[in-house]
């Protein structure tokens, strides 16, 4: 290890304007929306900002995974995921934005209209504008704690060496996932499930965690390919490691079919109205096609491409469905949020679009500007040299 020498990361001049340029796209469309088309803008806003809070959060989970369960062979490729991580924050303060767009995304934030509606009345106890800012602060607060303490931890090890860095880790990434299991859950019923408050269902918060970490295993295997091509990864990263992103890729693609498929039998067995009604608006008019769409793409596709052993050692190849999978999971939240906007036909155009690229750009600035400032490998930590003769 000690001849290894890791070639700092740079974010070029080109990259970077491209990012804000982007973002200076999203702010502009924001705007236009607005004023055009006030509903809709804010249920693109929502559709984008799950997305890529889900990123954010995915890294974290990524990190305490492997902390958890001691990973050695994760090691050289764990900091991109730290660098995903420190979209956390950023995500807090766009959220900003998106509370004065909860009364044309929440009927239930009309307290008349929850009152006089009978079933929204009987879930008014969790189901109201007080308890939903309140679990809203206490979600953010957990998360950037754990990424923070993760991230920083890692980080000093890099100056240090200190192995207690490493023991630390390992506590705050338990206490991480205990606290993330229910957190995400409830904020996934909180953001998008009561977008139809009166639909309810115990395996979304399980649904929504399938496409999270299904589609940060996608955006890891992308920067991955990227940074071994620029070089910044020589010596420390194979093909081996991205064989092993390609394998959770593939488990995960099987985990979401399973999840989705769960779903959606036991509510169809079952036949309550306040049940199907969720099914039932994405199997009418336009939304039939999006809903076939997610099973052909999100699914059989990427199931299939990623079987062989071959596919998942080929750059290029893991490359071209870790795109499918990432376009696939931005077509399952425009599925989970705009049913409910707009019940037979698919609306999609310009605001759409222009609020993924704004999200888009502030995501990959964060994510190029955190390697350009620290190092893309964790140099010292105590399990890097398992990771560096890691085979598979």
């Amino acid at each position: 290890m000690a001849e290894l020498s890791l070639k700092k990361y740079e974010f070029s001049k080109g990259a970077k304007g491209a990012t804000w340029a982007c973002i200076f796209v999203g702010v502009i469309v924001f705007l236009l929306g607005l004023k055009g088309d006030a509903e809709r803008t804010w249920h693109a806003y929502l559709m984008s900002y799950f997305y890529f809070l889900s990123l954010g959060l995915g890294g974290v989970f990524f990190a305490a995974i492997n902390h958890v369960t001691s990973a050695g062979w994760s090691v050289s490729i764990r900091r991109i995921a730290e660098a995903f991580s420190a979209f956390v924050p950023i995500a807090m303060i766009l959220t900003i934005p998106l509370l004065f767009g909860t009364e044309d995304l929440f009927k239930w934030f009309n307290a008349e209209y929850a009152a006089n509606d009978y079933l929204i009345s009987k879930k008014t106890a969790y189901l109201n504008p007080t308890f939903f800012y309140i679990r809203l602060v206490t979600f953010f607060a957990i998360w950037i704690f754990f990424a923070h303490k993760l991230r920083k931890n890692s980080l000093d090890q890099d100056k240090d060496g200190d192995p207690s860095k490493t023991s630390s880790n390992l506590t705050y990434s338990v206490l991480f996932l205990l606290a993330f299991a229910l957190s995400y859950s409830l904020f996934s019923v909180d953001w998008m499930m009561s977008l139809e408050a009166h639909w309810f269902s115990t395996m979304f918060g399980v649904y929504t965690f399938a496409g999270l970490f299904q589609s940060v295993l996608a955006m890891l295997a992308l920067f991955i390919i990227y940074l071994i091509k620029k070089g910044t990864l020589q010596g420390f990263v194979s093909q081996d490691h991205l064989h092993d992103v390609a394998k959770y890729m593939w488990a995960f693609t099987i985990f979401y079919a399973y999840i989705a498929f769960s779903q959606f039998m036991l509510i169809w067995y079952t036949n309550l109205p306040e049940e199907t009604l969720f099914f039932m608006m994405r199997i009418k008019g336009d939304w039939f096609w999006v809903s076939m769409a997610l099973i052909i793409f999100k699914f059989i596709v990427p199931f299939l491409a990623l079987a062989p052993r071959a596919a998942k050692r080929n750059f290029a190849h893991v490359r071209n469905v870790a795109i499918l999978i990432l376009l696939t999971q931005v077509l399952d939240n425009f599925w989970l949020v705009y049913p409910n906007l707009s019940t037979d036909k698919v609306i999609f155009g310009y605001i759409e679009i222009g609020l993924f690229l704004g999200f888009l750009g502030a995501f990959l600035l964060v994510v190029h500007t955190f390697l350009a400032k620290h190092n893309v490998v964790a140099i010292k930590d105590p399990r890097l040299e398992e990771a560096l003769h890691h085979h598979v």
